[in-house]
């Protein structure tokens, strides 16, 4: 559990994602032994649990957690959930939370299969809470998809490489975490002041949350993130250190070295040898810290969201929430 600043109130969180955690295993069961193994891949391999954690931080704005809360969290974790299943398909990613990705076990087909079957689940869960809920869910879940086609499409001719992959992330990651603080603060009965500005933290949060990540991915070994480093390198994945890198190309600005390994960057890097070589020497580059920069002013842009709440618990938690996100840069 992260730590919150409230003592109580991380007590009580923990307690809840005890509970989460059990409608999650409930909820990806099947009664078909063909779809059990790949419906628990992911479920069974854990995670942060961030959005779950969201939802019940953000109720804590209102009447607090109540059944309708849960359901909401366990909808949205399954819907995050099931884009992994399809995410790693698309980005041929060996790993995921430290164990082979399900389209390695199992093929490509059964892993999108899977993945559809929890959107399926999580819609269903969604449905059970009324209209405004699935209109939220509908709503994320096409800036999810869309989010994916622009990464996968590219920026256009006239269009900022960078400003283009933050749509990107905010799309992809930021549409279903605001998605999160908007369940959490609607059945919590919270004004519609709260919810807007909870809502707009919410979304930087999962901006500077995936910025956070491209970093983390390039400077941690596979035991660490659970993931092969260097795969989005391989595959030709944007990540913000290398459009950085593309950017100071483009300007003129770019140093020697960093005219080498864009060069490199993008010459063959199916060797594993030639992948570890390239990969320790962006690491090295200071766009890197430029990347972890721009992490940590998306945090403080989320922040500053909140600033129009009374002071109280939730708002600290929050903000300690955002602040833990991009600690992990340190």
């Amino acid at each position: 559990m992260l730590p919150l600043g409230d003592p109580e109130l991380e007590t009580q969180i923990a307690g809840e994602l005890d509970e989460i955690e059990r409608r999650l295993v409930a909820a990806a069961r099947t009664a078909d032994a063909l779809v059990s193994g790949p419906a628990n891949h992911l479920l069974s391999a854990g995670g942060k649990r961030l959005r779950p954690v969201l939802v019940l931080l953000t109720s804590q704005f209102g009447s607090g957690v109540d059944d309708a809360v849960r359901q909401a969290a366990v909808a949205t974790e399954l819907t995050h959930l099931a884009t992994l299943y399809h995410d790693d398909v698309m980005d041929s990613a060996p790993l995921r939370r430290g164990a082979p990705s399900a389209h390695e076990v199992w093929g490509n087909s059964v892993a999108i299969l899977t993945g559809d079957l929890l959107f399926a689940r999580a819609s269903q869960l969604v449905s059970e809470l009324g209209p405004v809920a699935v209109r939220i869910q509908a709503d994320a879940f096409e800036r999810l998809v869309l989010g994916q086609l622009h990464e996968t499409i590219g920026p256009g001719p006239d269009e900022d490489p960078v400003a283009h992959y933050l749509g990107v992330l905010a799309d992809k990651t930021g549409s279903l975490i605001a998605a999160a603080a908007h369940y959490g603060t609607l059945f919590a009965g919270a004004g519609p002041d709260v919810r807007a500005a909870t809502v707009a933290y919410a979304e930087k949060v999962g901006v500077a949350f995936q910025l956070a990540d491209d970093v983390i991915d390039l400077a941690s070994d596979a035991e660490t993130t659970g993931k092969t480093p260097g795969t989005d390198l391989r595959e030709g994945v944007p990540t913000m250190p290398v459009l950085l890198l593309r950017a100071r190309a483009s300007a003129g600005t770019l140093d020697a070295e960093g005219v080498r390994l864009l060069a490199d960057l993008d010459g063959d890097l199916s060797s594993d040898d030639d992948l570890a070589a390239v990969l320790a020497r962006l690491r090295a580059h200071d766009v890197v810290d430029e990347a972890r920069a721009l992490a940590r002013s998306w945090s403080a842009d989320a922040v500053a969201e909140l600033r129009g709440l009374p002071e109280s618990s939730a708002r600290s938690a929050l903000e300690a929430f955002a602040g833990l996100l991009v600690d992990r840069l340190a």
